[in-house]
């Protein structure tokens, strides 16, 4: 006949106070290994990432930072360094330089200090000394006895005034254009008939040429709102007297455009 013995294990007391500390300390929900190792993974990853994040941000704004500074700077210009001895030759010169003149221009007076002569001794054909305003433009050498003035201009210039018929847009440079008083040249206008009763308005822009005494000569219809226009405007400015250009004192031909206004009131 067998037996059961059972071996019942009496808890002592200091087998009881240390179940009781750690039950204390570590929560009964997350005190074994494999909850340990389910935790791990999710905390290294959310804190990989935010390491990844974070040093992101700083290399994109160190990036950007450097960017905009080299933006910022004004490149200078380009400096080509070279060599004294890599210069090129220079360009040769062949052109030959002007021959001396044979005489100076100026008085036939030697510039000078000027001696005493006793007047027995003077020739007679350099007895007409010369004055001081002479001497001042006279050569060291001598002249060729033509005085052309200081620096060699002549004084007594004289303002050119041309002849000839100019061309009718030919820049020129006159004191005082021709003139005629457009208001009083505008009642002289005819209007035609036969624009009148179509309803024609417009204007007519004439360019006449006005001689030395103010007579027009020639016309050019430069530009017309209608040709029906045209002879009125024509006959009434070819009929006017004008005030000639006038080029310091004298007149002289000149063209001047002249606008026709043609309105029925």
């Amino acid at each position: 006949m067998s037996s059961n013995i059972e071996l019942l294990e009496v808890p002592t007391a200091t087998s009881a106070t240390r179940t009781s500390a750690a039950t204390a300390t570590i929560p009964a929900s997350r005190y074994g290994a494999s909850e340990l190792k389910q935790f791990i993974p999710q905390a290294t990853f959310r804190g990989f990432t935010a390491a990844i994040v974070s040093a992101s941000l700083l290399l994109g704004g160190y990036a950007g930072f450097l960017a905009s500074s080299s933006m910022s700077k004004a490149k200078g210009p380009a400096i080509n360094k070279m060599r004294l001895t890599q210069l090129p030759p220079p360009p040769a010169q062949n052109e030959a330089p002007p021959p001396p003149p044979t005489t100076a221009p100026g008085p036939a007076a030697r510039a000078g200090t000027p001696v005493p002569v006793p007047d027995a001794l003077i020739a007679p054909d350099v007895k007409d000394f010369a004055n001081v305003d002479e001497i001042s433009r006279a050569s060291t050498v001598g002249g060729s006895g033509e005085d052309s003035g200081y620096l060699g201009l002549a004084s007594d210039v004289t303002e050119e005034v041309r002849d000839g018929e100019p061309d009718a847009y030919e820049f020129m440079a006159v004191d005082k254009e021709p003139y005629i008083d457009l208001a009083e040249l505008q009642k002289r206008v005819v209007y035609p008939d036969i624009a009148r009763r179509a309803g024609i308005e417009g204007t007519v822009n004439i360019r006449v040429l006005i001689d030395k005494k103010g007579n027009p000569k020639k016309y050019i219809i430069e530009s017309t709102d209608s040709d029906l226009l045209n002879k009125a405007a024509i006959d009434a400015v070819m009929a006017s007297r004008f005030t000639p250009a006038i080029q310091g004192t004298t007149p002289l031909d000149c063209w001047v455009s002249i606008p026709m206004n043609f309105r029925m009131k």
